[in-house]
């Protein structure tokens, strides 16, 4: 036995879900492509690898005055700060090398 509100929510949610499917559809044709998408998308990318350069400068920084104080740890922090920084640049010539070029964004600012 179902209760009135079990069978009202159950046509409800098949009432949306074929009412927002037809909705949908006409207005992702009519965007004509995912460029301002890609567009916001390089634009929290520039602002994530502004902050990871900076980032991974000054941790280069902290591991070379680590090892002119004799800290063997220092030489991981510069390697980190290197990977940290040029994040951008590795993940773009790894999508290259691997033919995968169409999904390279450019960060912008």
């Amino acid at each position: 036995m179902t209760s009135p509100l079990y069978t009202l929510a159950s046509s409800t949610g098949k009432l949306l879900a074929t009412s927002t499917t037809h909705l949908v559809l006409p207005v992702l044709a009519q965007t004509g492509g995912t460029n301002e998408l890609k567009q916001g998308f390089q634009l929290a990318l520039g602002i994530i690898f502004m902050f990871g350069f900076i980032w991974g400068v000054i941790k280069i920084w902290v591991g070379a005055n680590a090892i002119s104080k004799g800290d063997p740890d220092g030489k991981a922090g510069i390697i980190a700060g290197i990977i940290i920084a040029g994040a951008a640049a590795i993940m773009g010539a790894l999508f290259s090398i691997f033919g995968l070029s169409g999904g390279v964004l450019t960060p912008t600012f």
